[in-house]
């Protein structure tokens, strides 16, 4: 290969990978949502994943403002709370059209049984705007406390190292993994081990690349979930 080309390919390549850790974090909730939206059936899928993924990405974003990383992950936050903002908005829809009670559910009832589980899409709007205020009036407040930053970066990744937990958690409780995309989560597992990867190479702070190993164990077990309930449902069948 010629060196001229080389270089081509070499300044291609971190563009190519930025775009994809940019992008590639709301792909596997593509499947998820067609599947929502063709079965007009959300209770597969559990929106306690949008709960764990805003609150990351949030304080992500201000864990950003205090300690400049990779501009690529900023900007992959903002696509992310955007994307769980679209599954949350298509939930909420389908629940209103299948709903058979009247009775609604919003934010200001504080009804802690009702948390994240509330009617209008406008409710979650609001939740994640009165977090976001929280987190800026404590990240500017404590702005020039390094400890105080990096317990932020640290919340932030502990949060996003959850992401699958909710969904395991409903599989179980469920006893099934029917109405979740498959898809979702082998796109999870790809989608993790590459970021993982990412941030080895690229030097980003531990808490990135310890959040990535962890998420790779919950996607495995969810993995394991969809063959052992898929053999438990044949076997029942026979």
């Amino acid at each position: 290969m010629e060196p001229a080309l080389e270089g081509d390919v070499g300044a291609v390549l971190p563009w190519l990978a930025s775009c994809v850790m940019v992008f590639g974090g709301a792909l596997p909730y593509v499947p998820q949502y067609q599947d929502i939206r063709r079965t007009g059936n959300g209770e597969g899928f559990s929106t306690r994943v949008c709960l764990v993924l805003l609150l990351a990405n949030i304080l992500r974003i201000f864990f950003w403002i205090g300690k400049q990383f990779e501009l690529t992950l900023l900007l992959q936050s903002v696509v992310m709370i955007l994307t769980m903002w679209a599954m949350l908005h298509l939930c909420c829809t389908v629940q209103r059209i299948n709903r058979v009670s009247t009775k609604q559910h919003r934010i200001t009832d504080m009804d802690l049984q009702y948390f994240w589980c509330w009617t209008a899409f406008e409710d979650y709007l609001l939740f994640c705007f009165c977090f976001a205020l929280l987190c800026a009036f404590t990240t500017f407040l404590f702005l020039d406390w390094m400890m105080f930053v990096e317990g932020l970066g640290s919340l932030a990744v502990l949060f996003e190292a959850m992401l699958g937990l909710p969904q395991l958690v409903q599989n179980y409780s469920n006893r099934s993994t029917h109405g979740m995309s498959i898809k979702m989560v082998i796109l999870w597992t790809a989608g993790d081990i590459f970021k993982t990867t990412y941030f080895v190479l690229n030097e980003s702070p531990a808490q990135f690349w310890v959040c990535g190993a962890v998420q790779i164990l919950i996607d495995i077990l969810i993995l394991l979930q969809v063959a052992y309930y898929d053999i438990g449902s044949r076997l029942k069948i026979r």
